[in-house]
């Protein structure tokens, strides 16, 4: 089961750090990422972190925002600075592997001034 937390309004040029709690034993083995999706557009990827930490992120958010996850308290962090109206969307946490992928119920993140 995962969850997610954070997501708000927030102004254009604010923060926000979403939280993902995961429960059972396979978040350390796991890929963790972040995904959103917009009204009337596609899920994206925006973001993955490996179980040894390597991290990659899409072009759209480089620079602005930062993954990490706690393999020892079994959760995925997403820091999103410098936002854009255009980050708007639901934010969706997912952990996958060869032979699992769950997601998240999601967390709305709105910018808007």
């Amino acid at each position: 089961q995962l969850v997610e937390s954070g997501g708000g309004l927030v102004q254009p040029g604010g923060s926000l750090r979403l939280s993902c709690a995961a429960s059972g034993r396979i978040f350390s083995s796991a890929t963790t990422g972040w995904y959103r999706q917009a009204p009337g557009k596609q899920r994206e990827l925006v973001a993955f972190i490996r179980n040894g930490g390597s991290a990659n992120y899409a072009d759209s958010v480089k620079g602005r925002f930062t993954i990490s996850r706690d393999n020892a308290k079994n959760m995925l962090y997403l820091q999103m600075n410098s936002l854009k109206p255009e980050d708007t969307a639901v934010y969706y946490c997912n952990v996958w592997g060869v032979t699992f992928n769950y997601w998240g119920q999601g967390t709305q993140v709105t910018v808007s001034s």
